[in-house]
C-alpha cells in the first residue's frame, strides 16, 4: 500500500512539472489563454509582457496613420494668398495644408516661423491654383454682399470684374446678370458669380445665355458638385439666404473646383447639344 502510495506520488510529481514547463508555451501560442493549473500562473516564463510583445509593430503604425491625418491643424489649400487670419490660432507645431503655389502674407509668414507651422503643400486640381477673371455682379439686395466677394476674390488672388449694381438703390437684377453672363459666355471673363436676394431669377436669366451654365448653390456640397459634375461657369447667390462667412466658403469651394471625370464632360456635352437644338 505504502509502495502505491509512493508510485502515486511521484506520477503525480511528474503530471505537476510537465504541466509546469508546457503551459508558458502554450500560453505565448494561445495568445494569452487562462492556465488550468493555478501555480503556472505566476510562473516566471509567463509574463504581461508576453502577450502584447505580438502587438508591438502593429499597434504604433495603426495610431500613427490615424495621428498623421489628424496633424493637419487647418486645410487653407484653395487659398492662393494666406494671411494672418488663416494662421490665427494655431499652436507651435502645427501643421497647415495650402496650395501648392499659395504665398504668405508678410505677417503670416512671421506667425509661421515664430510659431514654428509646418506647411504641407498639396498639389490643387487642374485650373484651380490658376489666377481666374471673374465677372461679379448683383443688384440692389445683393450689392453689399457683393462688396465683400469682391475683397474675398482678391485675397483668393483672382482678378475681378464688376458689372454692377454700385449702389443699393432698387434695380432689376435680369440687367446685370445678364450682363455677367454674357461676359462668361464672349470669354471677356473665366467665370461669373451674381448675388441678388435669393439667387433664382439671377441663375434663371443667366441660364438663357448659349454657352452658360448657371447653378445657384446654398451649401458648400452644391458648390462643389455644380463644378465636379456640371462644370458650372456662372455661380448665383442670394443675400438673404446665406451669411457673409457661408458665401466665402461657398465661392472658396465653387472657384477651386474642376471637373474631374470624362463621364462628367460627357453628359455636359449633352447639355450643351440640346441648347444646339433650339438656337439653330
Amino acid at each position: 500500500m505504502a509502495t502505491d502510495e509512493s508510485t502515486r506520488d511521484r506520477v503525480r510529481a511528474l503530471v505537476r512539472n510537465v504541466l509546469e514547463n508546457a503551459l508558458p508555451a502554450e500560453d505565448e501560442t494561445a495568445g494569452g489563454a487562462t492556465p488550468v493549473n493555478p501555480q503556472a500562473s505566476s510562473a516566471p516564463t509567463v509574463t504581461a509582457s508576453s502577450t502584447p510583445s505580438r502587438f508591438i509593430n502593429t499597434v504604433p503604425e495603426q495610431v500613427g496613420g490615424a495621428s498623421k491625418e489628424a496633424a493637419i491643424a487647418r486645410d487653407e489649400s484653395s487659398k492662393m494668398v494666406i494671411t494672418e487670419t488663416d494662421v490665427h490660432g494655431l499652436e507651435e507645431g502645427a501643421r497647415l495644408r495650402i496650395a501648392e503655389g499659395a504665398r504668405l502674407t508678410p505677417l503670416a509668414a512671421d506667425i509661421v516661423r515664430e510659431r514654428k507651422i509646418e506647411l504641407v503643400r498639396r498639389p490643387s486640381r487642374r485650373g484651380s491654383s490658376q489666377s481666374k477673371l471673374v465677372a461679379v455682379g448683383a443688384d440692389h439686395g445683393g450689392y453689399a454682399m457683393k462688396e465683400e466677394l469682391k475683397t474675398f476674390l482678391a485675397e483668393l488672388g483672382h482678378r475681378v470684374r464688376d458689372y454692377g449694381t454700385n449702389s443699393e438703390a432698387a434695380v432689376d437684377y435680369p440687367d446685370f446678370a445678364h450682363g455677367v453672363a454674357r461676359a462668361v459666355a464672349d470669354t471677356q471673363a473665366d467665370v461669373g458669380i451674381i448675388i441678388d436676394g435669393a439667387g433664382v431669377g439671377s441663375c434663371m436669366t443667366a441660364n438663357k445665355v448659349p454657352g452658360v451654365r448657371a447653378a445657384a448653390c446654398y451649401t458648400v456640397a452644391l458648390a462643389r458638385n455644380s463644378r465636379e459634375h456640371n462644370d458650372a461657369n456662372v455661380l448665383t447667390l442670394g443675400s438673404k439666404t446665406i451669411t457673409v462667412a457661408e458665401m466665402r466658403e461657398i465661392v472658396r469651394a465653387w472657384i477651386s473646383t474642376e471637373i474631374s471625370e470624362d463621364r462628367h464632360r460627357k453628359r455636359v456635352a449633352k447639355i450643351t447639344a440640346i441648347e444646339r437644338q433650339y438656337n439653330s
